[in-house]
């Protein structure tokens, strides 16, 4: 079978010679030759043509580094991308190719097509004939190729390809159809890296979207409501964060938390409510969450657990958005505070929350102030953010000191985004999992000044494949990489800095747009402030007050959450039912609406009922009852409250009324510190009869002022004669007695009635 199958390669000779067209790229010319880690196929050559009619996929490699006396098996599939069957095929792998470090890595494996200049010779009687493969159909194939063929030399990282040799039923010439390429750590007997260590942190995440609502208050038990059943579905055996519990028990990794995760489960092992749409249903799995948290409790034991602040908050949308939103900032500080003590609680490990992790470790110098403003040290960023420098040969250990006592920990950028995309083809693990070996390898085999210290972030939120992805692939560094050396995060913060890395914070405008983009607005952080100010009004009056301000006030948190990045309408949502449902409960404390009232009398009595339908008693509540017309209806002062849970209380106001007519009232709660709580209540009150005894009382009451004030007047009077001059005295006294003669003092005494002189 080898020799027909060898014996076929003669067919473009005999073309040439017969007149047919000669395969571009069996005989690379000027024009048909791709330049070393260019672009592989001819000028023109689209997907499904020429050297790319298939693709062929390595999807394992046994060993992943193997020794000189082993033999590698390769297994994978090929795949006719073209439009006619592929006929006679066969795939050989070929001699490796060495790749002289990390950018000759990457530039292997973003080639497509086939150059035969970087792709190595066929390794003969080793192949396998691969038959018919019709359009869109695929083939597997299975190739042993001892090392001793593979023409491997000294130590370093090769390049591993396998490609399909045939012909198509529209172009009947052998040709290459199609390439596949691995890359494979190279350490012959004797070879290794000498020199200083290496050492690796691999950051293990266990973070999720919000679960939990605010909904509290609504029972005594105060029973916990989720928006719907995904946690639930992470935390079941093979669900995304049960895969990462378990694949993260058996790894070398430093645990980076959620503390909402761990409290939203928690919720969950005791009685809890679900949302199916509208309507709350019972949640009956309480014993899988009591399962996940004691498999997760076994598996931190012992183990570094570092804890974000509660609900993981995105700190670039607060450092370029909310930051200047008044309580913004005083949030992060509360979510650290309140990190460490509930991850202590359910897990029993003691974390550090001296670490900041803003997405994808993109930072720019007002992410710094923002990241460290609530206690941490360590910054997490990302290489492709912090740069290393163009003039260093070599890749330099994490640590950076970047001012003011604060470290950034920059992840290789490289190493930390292997594990994103579909990791569940095997293909692309299997060559994630390569390039791990093969990256690390070559980073321990530069020449660098002194010991490094690695750091592998990778996304906030693998999925399952990609867990398992990224736990094959440590598991196997671990194994057989004999050049890495495993650290926790908080031993790589207290390595010594290299000097001649770049420790300098790149600018705001070097941020990313495309992270720009899905941060949160302005609009968020004030919606947060005021609920926040709801909040902070309505605990004033509650006796219990955390069983409100501990869900409120977690939910608020949940708000600044990272994993609404993208989402920016679930978000949204999410927020307005946080406050609408808060709204909704101080509405449980309420003045029950009154109807129009009589008042028949001068004085009177107006009762006002304050209704509590909170499960707890409120106090600290001021009722006040003014009158619009406070000279024709007088009320009296304020009143204190105090309402049980449950329960109502009618408050009764003393009124004077003056007047027939009719007077609006309003009834309004104040809190103690004067501020207006609630909707105020009006009503209507008619004055219609004040009786005739009151109005005589009134009337007499105005004529004796009357009489008063002329009494008044004639005693003024009356002084201020007394007090003129004595002969002013005389003139008035003649004047007085001539005025009681009729003013004539000699003449006869007028009228009738006349005196006798006798007399």
């Amino acid at each position: 079978m080898a020799s027909r199958r060898h014996g076929r390669r003669v067919g473009p000779l005999l073309a040439v010679v017969m007149g047919f067209p000669l395969l571009t790229g069996l005989v690379p010319t000027q024009a048909t030759a791709a330049p070393q880690g260019g672009a592989a196929a001819a000028p023109g050559e689209d997907a499904g043509t020429g050297s790319r009619s298939a693709a062929v996929s390595i999807t394992e490699i046994d060993p992943t580094v193997p020794g000189e006396d082993d033999t590698v098996v390769l297994r994978g599939t090929v795949t006719n991308k073209g439009g006619s069957p592929i006929v006679d095929g066969s795939v050989d792998a070929r001699r490796g190719v060495p790749l002289p470090g990390r950018t000759a890595i990457d530039e292997s494996l973003a080639r497509t097509g086939w150059d035969q200049a970087a792709d190595g010779e066929i390794v003969r009687g080793h192949g396998q004939d691969i038959g018919t493969i019709d359009p869109g159909m695929s083939r597997t194939f299975s190739l042993e190729v001892p090392v001793s063929e593979l023409a491997l030399g000294a130590d370093g990282v090769y390049q591993l390809a396998v490609g399909l040799t045939g012909q198509r039923e529209d172009a009947r010439w052998d040709q290459v159809l199609g390439m596949g390429r691995t890359v494979l750590p190279w350490q012959p007997a004797g070879g290794g890296v000498d020199g200083p260590a290496t050492r690796l942190t691999v950051l293990w995440p266990l973070i999720s979207t919000t679960h939990l609502t605010a909904q509290t208050g609504a029972d005594e038990e105060q029973t916990p409501a989720f928006q719907d059943d995904t946690l639930l579905t992470e935390i079941s055996p093979g669900g995304r964060l049960d895969q990462l519990v378990t694949l993260g028990a058996d790894l070398p990794v430093t645990w980076v938390v959620d503390p909402d995760l761990l409290a939203s489960v928690d919720a969950m092992t005791e009685e809890y409510q679900v949302y199916e749409g509208d309507e709350l249903v019972n949640g009956q799995d309480q014993d899988v969450a009591r399962a996940w948290l004691a498999k997760l409790q076994e598996a931190v034991r012992g183990n570094e657990v570092v804890a974000l602040p509660f609900g993981d908050p995105d700190l670039a949308s607060l450092a370029h958005h909310g930051k200047d939103v008044p309580g913004a900032l005083g949030q992060l500080a509360t979510a650290t505070e309140t990190a460490g003590m509930t991850v202590e609680t359910i897990l029993n490990e003691p974390p550090t929350t001296d670490f900041a992790w803003p997405v994808e470790g993109a930072i720019d110098p007002s992410i710094v102030s923002v990241a460290t403003s609530a206690g941490a040290h360590h910054v997490i960023a990302r290489s492709d953010s912090l740069r290393p420098g163009d003039s260093l040969s070599y890749t330099p250990g994490a640590v950076r000191p970047i001012g003011g006592g604060t470290t950034a920990l920059v992840a290789d950028a490289r190493l930390s985004t292997l594990f994103e995309g579909d990791m569940s083809r095997t293909k692309d693990a299997s060559l994630a999992q390569q390039q791990l070996l093969a990256q690390t390898y070559a980073i321990a085999r530069q020449d660098a000044p002194a010991e490094r210290d690695l750091l592998l972030a990778p996304q906030r939120m693998p999925t399952a494949d990609q867990a398992r992805a990224m736990a094959q692939a440590v598991t196997a560094l671990r194994d057989e990489g004999g050049w890495i050396d495993f650290a926790q995060l908080s031993e790589t913060a207290a390595a010594e800095p290299d000097p001649a890395a770049n420790q300098r914070v790149p600018d705001a405008d070097a941020y990313p747009q495309d992270l720009r983009e899905q941060e949160m607005p302005t609009s968020a952080f004030q919606s947060m402030r005021e609920t926040q100010r709801t909040l902070d009004d309505f605990q004033v009056i509650l006796t219990q007050d955390d069983r409100v301000v501990t869900p409120f006030g977690n939910a608020i948190r949940r708000e600044m959450s990272t994993s609404w990045r993208g989402l920016a309408a679930d978000a949204a949502e999410y927020r307005t039912a946080v406050q609408d449902g808060l709204v909704a409960l101080t509405e449980r404390v309420h003045l029950i609406q009154k109807s129009e009232i009589t008042l028949s009398g001068r004085s009177a009595t107006i009762p006002v009922t304050v209704q509590n339908n909170l499960v707890q008693d409120v106090e600290g509540l001021t009722l006040h009852l003014k009158s619009s017309r406070t000279l024709g209806l007088e009320v009296s002062d304020p009143q204190e409250i105090v309402v049980s849970g449950g329960h109502s209380q009618s408050v009764k106001f003393s009124a004077d009324a003056r007047a027939n007519g009719i007077t609006f009232l309003e009834a309004q709660l104040y809190t103690a510190d004067g501020k207006p709580f609630g909707e105020p209540m009006h009503f209507r009150a008619d004055v219609t009869s004040i009786t005739s005894a009151v109005m005589m009382v009134i009337a007499g009451g105005l004529l004796l002022v009357v009489l008063a004030g002329i009494r008044m007047y004639t005693q003024r009077k009356r002084a201020a004669r007394q007090g003129a001059e004595p002969g002013e005295k005389a003139d008035a006294l003649v004047g007085e007695r001539a005025s009681d003669t009729g003013g004539d003092t000699h003449g006869t005494p007028s009228g009738s009635e006349r005196l006798d002189p006798d007399e």
